[in-house]
């Protein structure tokens, strides 16, 4: 899904653009589609690797045994 955006700059005494000014509704839907790739690409790495899958209760029990 493609975002469209509308930027505003500001700008230094040089008139170099610092930063950018978005409206909070764009902002909030930047964040959820950098959320979703961030999920995409950590399944896209889990597949990569190999490793066998284990069901989620028993990942939570190892985990919870690796802190004690």
């Amino acid at each position: 899904m493609a975002v469209a955006i509308r930027e505003r700059y500001v700008v230094d005494e040089q008139g170099n653009q610092v930063s950018v000014l978005l409206d909070i509704r764009d902002y909030w839907r930047i964040l959820e589609e950098l959320e979703e790739l961030e999920t995409i690409r950590a399944y896209d790495a889990a597949k990569a690797s190999g490793d066998e899958a284990i069901p989620f209760k028993q990942a939570i029990e190892e985990i919870e045994q690796g802190r004690r």
